[in-house]
């Protein structure tokens, strides 16, 4: 009789224990942002709607990002979503033109992905607060 399944393969699979790589997880870091930038939209168009349906809104808005700690912590969430997502599209679009596909230039790419994107949520920090 043959066995269907070989035994050495993993019965109950921790997935704890898995590490990715760095490239893996600017990917998958990628596609979370995508989702955090369209659920914000909800947020940033409510803010347009309100600042621009009259100057009492304007100002309710505009007093809200200024002083309230959660506006400017959606705010700074929302632009530091977009800095990565940003970049780590750049990232993909080079892999598309073929720049840099082998194993350490995708290595290099998500690390300058992570070092630029660092430094723009920085810089968007400083901007909102």
């Amino acid at each position: 009789m043959y066995k269907a399944v070989n035994s050495k393969r993993p019965v109950n699979l921790d997935l704890s224990t898995i590490h990715f790589p760095l490239p893996a997880l600017t990917s998958i870091t990628h596609r979370v942002t995508g989702v955090i930038l369209f659920v914000g939209l909800i947020f940033a168009f409510w803010a347009l709607d309100k600042s621009l349906s009259s100057p009492a809104g304007f100002d309710a808005v505009s007093d809200a990002l200024a002083h309230n700690f959660l506006a400017k912590l959606i705010a700074w969430g929302l632009l530091s979503a977009l800095a990565f997502h940003f970049v780590a599209g750049i990232k993909h679009l080079l892999m598309d033109a073929d720049i840099g596909v082998t194993l350490e230039g995708g290595t290099k790419k998500a690390q300058a992905t992570v070092v630029v994107s660092a430094l723009l949520i920085i810089l968007a920090g400083v901007w909102v607060w």
